[in-house]
């Protein structure tokens, strides 16, 4: 409904939809027909961020693209390219150029026209060296400042070139593609390879100034670090030399390895000597007393060569201890063993046996094994004291441990540190030969003129035009808040409706409004008073009065009376018409009543007789007064019951609500209100205060009827 409801507003104003888009067409016509046709020149740079042809030897071994870092490279290209200095290079070369070649890019602004030769001369010296530096002109100088204003004058500032210029990337490829347009395409072909050049350029002497300087300072850190290496290393060396230190771990291992077969063998000769005191023990007591010292008295002169025999195999046992057990000294060992043997067999052999006790068996056994016992007992001392020596060395070894160990962590440090730098070095060298080298793949040229943009320009304005009425008219519908349709009211104030009358077209003659010459005219209205009067029917329910009330002046109110009135006598019922509108009784200057109601309702006997049952208007002489004024409230209701009596209907037309105590004193005579509301307007915030009054009338309000509605929209 409501875009039903916009529609028709923009065809009512149609004629205006039509006229300023046709108007803003005509202007932009006039406006457009002289613009000059434009150039785009188009140059691309090859960054090779994207091509793997350049990225063998520094190409990622997993494969893995990282997009996001070679947006942020390209991103970071494009911004340079755009950098003040870039801009102010091209600048210069522009104006350079018009200073000096006969065929400028642009007519010469008046500042240009007025330098003369030698000025000309100083800023084309000016501009150059700026251009050889890439240093901007200073707005503190008052000579580089005049320069300033000159670049200006041609448009060739930076500023000004920024508007046309432009610089994306290619998509997802791998050349940045930097365009310009302007009115001369040598002009734009111009402006995009000297840009292009002087990006190139300087980003080249950039990263290749950033490499040298990380090269250098790598290779430098890396001969610091090879020296420390180199230092830490010598020391070590001359420790070593110094201390006759060959390798400590082995050192440590083998001295170590030594002390348990010393105590080994220490062990093994503890046994031992255990065992052979424990034999010559049981020996010695199998011999009496008397015996052992005729035996040792006997042999006390062969004792001198076993002596001879033990010394000689103590010294050899020693050196056999001191030498590791070597197994040389062993087989020496043994063959004096044999040879102690033999002296000790002659020794028992020359025993002068006790007669009483043949023995000799067990005196040969016991020689031997104390032979034997002592030097086991001779080898233990020899043990302790290689075992002590050995240990003493093992103990000399602890110092030199822990400072061989310092160096070695100090060496192991060095070496790290030098192989990262090394290997950092070795990568940055590597970069820096496989670095990004932008080149300029495909330079700009003149081209030709673009697609003329006249048209779209003047069909783009007409429908702009359009849009721009569109939307004003849109504005104008949604704030609009005026009652056109019968559900609007409803809406506005949340009370039922009766129903709505249209608009009589021309001018009404309430005398002749329901002439047989004006039945054409009034088909529909009266089709809609009788739908009125059939509701007012259904809310009355038997009762008899009427009261026809408005928020304003000026709604309808008469009209609707009247043609109640009209349509209840013609359904056979006798209706009384009374005008109740003090202050605009257009009623009783229509009708010319017999009765008015001051004398009716005047408590004043002598005016009874003047009404008669043919009485079906009752008007009244208007003026600054009210029903309550005429006479009290109990008097007139007593009237309106004799009223009662005598009529079908009785219909009050009151003043409207905006008048006050003057409409709300008839409405408390009658049983049912109806108030009427003027169409194409809305409720008025003071006009909220009567909506709540009707609302409250606890029943009495019968509904609104909507007055002055579009015919059109009626159907039957």
């Amino acid at each position: 409904m409501e875009l039903g409801d916009f529609l028709k507003l923009l065809w009512k104003h149609k004629n205006l939809l039509i006229i300023i888009p046709l108007v803003t067409i005509i202007v932009s016509y006039f406006l457009v027909k002289n613009l000059p046709d434009k150039y785009v020149s188009t140059a691309q740079i090859a960054t090779g961020i994207v091509d793997q042809s350049r990225h063998l030897l520094d190409a990622d071994p997993s494969g893995a693209t990282k997009e996001q870092s070679i947006a942020h490279e390209f991103s970071n290209l494009i911004e340079i390219m755009k950098l003040k200095t870039l801009i102010n290079q091209v600048s210069y070369k522009l104006i350079i150029h018009d200073l000096t070649d006969s065929v400028p890019f642009k007519p010469h602004s008046k500042l240009f026209n007025s330098m003369n030769p030698a000025a000309r001369a100083h800023a084309v010296e000016l501009f150059t060296n700026k251009f050889k530096t890439m240093q901007p002109l200073s707005y503190y100088n008052k000579d580089e400042q005049g320069l300033n204003e000159l670049l200006r004058s041609m448009k060739y500032d930076e500023r000004s070139l920024r508007k046309d210029l432009n610089m994306v990337r290619a998509e997802d490829s791998d050349f940045i593609t930097a365009s310009y347009e302007s009115d001369n395409p040598q002009l734009s072909a111009f402006i995009v390879n000297v840009l292009c050049t002087q990006f190139i350029d300087y980003y080249t002497k950039t990263v290749r100034k950033n490499e040298t300087d990380a090269v250098n300072y790598l290779a430098k850190l890396l001969d610091e670090k090879r020296d420390t290496l180199n230092k830490k290393t010598a020391e070590l060396k001359d420790y070593k030399i110094k201390n006759g230190i060959l390798n400590l771990d082995e050192q440590s291992k083998s001295l170590f390895d030594q002390i348990i077969v010393y105590n080994d063998r220490k062990q093994q000769a503890e046994k031992d000597v255990a065992s052979y005191n424990g034999a010559i023990q049981k020996i010695n007591n199998r011999f009496k007393p008397g015996d052992r010292q005729y035996i040792e008295a006997t042999i006390s002169k062969y004792n001198q060569d076993v002596l001879n025999s033990q010394d000689q195999l103590h010294i050899l046992t020693d050196r056999y201890v001191r030498s590791g057990f070597n197994p040389k000294l062993k087989l020496g060992i043994d063959s004096l063993s044999n040879k102690l043997s033999a002296q000790i067999n002659q020794t028992s052999d020359k025993y002068i046996i006790n007669p009483l006790n043949a023995k000799d068996d067990l005196v040969k056994q016991k020689l031997t094994l104390e032979v034997t016992r002592d030097l086991a007992k001779y080898s233990i001392q020899s043990i302790n004291q290689a075992v002590k020596e050995l240990n003493a060395r093992f103990n000399r070894l602890v110092p030199f441990d822990a400072t061989v160990k310092t160096y070695n962590f100090d060496i192991d440090i060095a070496s790290k540190e030098y192989l990262d730098v090394l290997n950092k070095y070795n990568q940055t060298n590597l970069q820096s030969t496989f670095s990004i080298r932008l080149r300029l793949a495909e330079p700009a040229t003149p081209d030709a003129a673009e697609p003329s943009k006249k048209m779209l320009l003047i069909i783009l304005s007409g429908v702009i035009a359009f849009a721009f009425c569109v939307i004003i008219l849109f504005g104008i519908f949604f704030m609009d808040d005026t009652i056109k349709e019968p559900g609007d009211l409803v809406k506005s104030t949340n009370l039922p409706l009766l129903g709505h009358l249209n608009t009589v077209m021309g001018s009404l003659d309430l005398k002749k409004l329901w002439d047989v010459e004006h039945r054409d005219k009034m088909r529909l209205f009266k089709e809609l008073i009788r739908s009125i009067r059939f509701e007012v029917d259904q809310e009355l329910r038997g009762e008899k009065v009427l009261g026809v009330t408005s928020l304003a002046n000026h709604e309808g109110k008469t009209v609707l009376a009247i043609s109640l009135a009209y349509s209840y006598s013609m359904i056979n019922k006798k209706v009384l018409l009374i005008d109740g509108n003090f202050d605009n009784p257009t009623i009783s200057t229509t009708v010319s009543p017999r009765v008015y109601l001051e004398d009716y309702f005047k408590n004043n006997p002598d005016n009874y007789e003047s009404f008669s049952n043919t009485t079906n208007v009752m008007g009244n002489h208007g003026g600054d007064v009210t029903l309550l004024e005429i006479s009290d409230e109990n008097f007139i209701r007593s009237k309106f019951n004799e009223l009662k009596m005598k009529y079908d209907i009785i219909i009050i037309e009151t003043p409207p609500l905006s008048s006050l105590n003057k409409s709300k004193e008839w409405l408390l005579f009658a049983n049912k209100v109806v108030s009427v509301y003027g169409a194409n307007k809305g409720i008025a915030r003071w006009q909220k205060d009567d909506v709540n009054y009707l609302r409250n009338l606890n029943g009495k309000f019968a509904g609104w009827v909507l007055n002055k509605t579009d015919p059109k929209k009626d159907r039957f």
